[in-house]
């Protein structure tokens, strides 16, 4: 005879943990409880079946997340971690936290006090600055990539935590891995900025700047194998800022350890002149060298600063002015 199953009872009180795997471990272990065969007993008439109440179900994790990253971010590198509520409730964030093999320690979000509702059905993103890049892996390992742990509010002084294994659609994490380690082998070799004076030609539609290179004494700490070296394959350019023809921007610029200084003159002019150019720039002002260094290519981003991005965008707006 087969046995029914007693209706399902959620204990009460206590700490929710969401896990992927505690549904099947919940199965297996109302199986080994659960006599599915009634008993007899020694006279002969059957005894009730012993009915053993199962553990709770884990509840559905109440959100989905996605790693992003805002293009005003790029250059200091904060991430977003992209959280949507699926459930018809509010959901209350109180804590993030984000592992990945790409980085060191634990990427965290900085709640406020109380932390962050998320509405139903409504996505909300969680500003994270990166950890420091482990630059032995240029890409996640397989079954490796990243895990969100939140802390999640389940009423007035009591909160459950949350595993999360989030999406990382534009490979934001690898990205951000393989610019900081590419940056990190170019300064042991030199320092490279961008001068905060910019040079306006006669008549306004032109200009130059100025980017100087610095070499380190002593190689410092590069990458295994590398010579103390790096070589500036070519400069792009950027959402603003194109190169002037009759300044053309140098190309296979060498620099070692122990070398000497050199400035290099960027002769510019505007890339666009339409009106959201300047209104709407977030890294037109990152100027992208195209380097090799410590066995890596790639782009290594120099960043204007505050004052020389003031006057190229005075350039800009002046120069489209006059067309």
């Amino acid at each position: 005879m087969g046995c029914s199953s007693p209706p399902f009872r959620r204990p009460a009180g206590g700490t929710r943990i969401f896990t992927v795997c505690g549904l099947a471990a919940a199965v297996v272990g109302l199986a080994l409880t659960v006599s599915c065969g009634a008993a007899t007993s020694g006279t002969g008439t059957p005894s009730a079946p012993a009915l053993a109440t199962p553990p709770a179900a884990p509840a559905a994790v109440p959100v989905t997340a996605e790693i992003n990253q805002l293009r005003d971010n790029y250059s200091n590198q904060i991430i977003a971690i992209q959280l949507t509520n699926t459930t018809p409730a509010p959901v209350t964030v109180r804590g993030a936290g984000l592992a990945s093999p790409l980085f060191a320690g634990t990427i965290e979000w900085q709640a406020a006090p109380g932390g962050i509702e998320l509405p139903p059905g409504q996505t909300k993103m969680l500003p994270a600055q990166l950890r420091a890049p482990e630059c032995g892996l240029q890409t996640e390992p397989v079954g490796e990539g990243p895990a969100l742990v939140l802390r999640l509010a389940d009423g007035p002084g009591t909160e459950s935590t949350a595993a999360v294994r989030p999406t990382d659609p534009y490979g934001v994490l690898s990205r951000n891995n393989a610019e900081m380690c590419l940056s990190q082998a170019a300064s042991a070799v030199a320092g490279i900025r961008l001068e905060p004076e910019l040079e306006v030609a006669a008549g306004g539609q032109g200009a130059v700047l100025k980017l100087t290179i610095t070499p380190r004494s002593t190689p410092g700490a590069v990458n295994p194998g590398s010579t103390g070296s790096l070589t500036i394959n070519w400069i792009d350019q950027t959402t603003l800022l194109e190169e002037d023809p009759s300044a053309p921007w140098p190309r296979s610029v060498s620099v070692s350890t122990g070398g000497t200084s050199q400035q290099l003159r960027l002769g510019i002019r505007p890339a666009r002149c339409d009106p959201h150019a300047v209104a709407e720039d977030k890294v037109g002002t990152l100027l992208p060298l195209r380097v090799s260094v410590g066995g890596r290519d790639g782009i290594l981003k120099v960043d204007a600063g505050a004052l020389l991005r003031g006057r190229i965008h005075e350039f800009i707006t002046a120069a489209c002015g006059r067309q």
